[in-house]
């Protein structure tokens, strides 16, 4: 069985949207992020970077013990791999897939998140426009990436693949927040296409209970506890229980 460690976000869903398409039996470990859960220390055992989603396959290819995976591009490598499906065999076709994987990990979803959370500060922290502009634009033109790469193939990678998954649940969370993609024609119509697969609805659709349409806001007190957690992290003491140290 697999355990999928998750929170209905556009990095979790590409990973539901696999397992859908894989047709595999997974179980959903919820991750709520908003609460502080990817800091425990169980969880950091599987993520040290304290980021979900991760994944526990305790049935690996070949028998041993489980293995661990953070990071949703490793993720969907490993999946995709164990598989045989949705990553070619030869080596010119597998890293047409993986190129546009890294592509997404390093530029769509970075740019993409920090659009939104310069836009969700608004004046709260002081003059955020040129923060917001400069994302902005950074998204439309990564957009505008996706749109010349589909101009002549119906795929990002030709075939249906994991670089086409890993990519879509970022465009959703766009047209979700009302971001038109209309002019990108070529990305409309895969958007659309994608969105019409019924493993896709059923992947983006995990957890979408979760997440109450209007949940009661945290007391003050809750409210800065949270945000003193969650915003402006930085480096965690080394963890020494049950550990010893590497002296070479």
């Amino acid at each position: 069985m697999i355990d999928v460690h998750y929170w209905p976000t556009p990095n979790g869903k590409k990973v539901t949207i696999l397992l859908e398409e894989l047709g595999i039996p997974y179980n959903v470990v919820p991750v709520a992020i908003g609460k502080g859960d990817q800091f425990t220390r169980d969880f950091l055992g599987i993520s040290p970077n304290n980021r979900m989603p991760a994944l526990v396959d305790h049935a690996p290819k070949g028998g041993g013990a489980p293995v661990n995976i953070f990071e949703s591009g490793a993720i969907m490598l490993y999946l995709a791999e164990k598989e045989g499906r949705f990553l070619p065999a030869d080596v010119h076709g597998k890293y047409e897939v993986t190129q546009w994987l890294i592509w997404q990990m390093a530029n769509q979803g970075p740019k993409t998140g920090e659009a939104g959370h310069f836009r969700r500060l608004g004046d709260t922290q002081g003059d955020q426009t040129y923060a917001v502009t400069r994302f902005t634009d950074e998204v439309h033109r990564l957009n505008g990436v996706l749109n010349n790469r589909l101009y002549d193939r119906p795929f990002i990678a030709g075939e249906y693949s994991i670089a086409d998954m890993i990519s879509y649940p970022w465009i959703a969370a766009l047209v979700a927040q009302k971001q038109p993609i209309d002019e990108f024609v070529h990305l409309k119509r895969w958007y659309d296409a994608l969105s019409a697969r019924p493993a896709v609805q059923r992947g983006m659709a995990v957890g979408a209970d979760w997440v109450p349409a209007n949940p009661h806001a945290p007391s003050p007190e809750e409210a800065e506890r949270l945000r003193k957690l969650l915003y402006n992290q930085r480096a965690r003491p080394v963890e020494t229980e049950g550990r010893t140290a590497y002296t070479g």
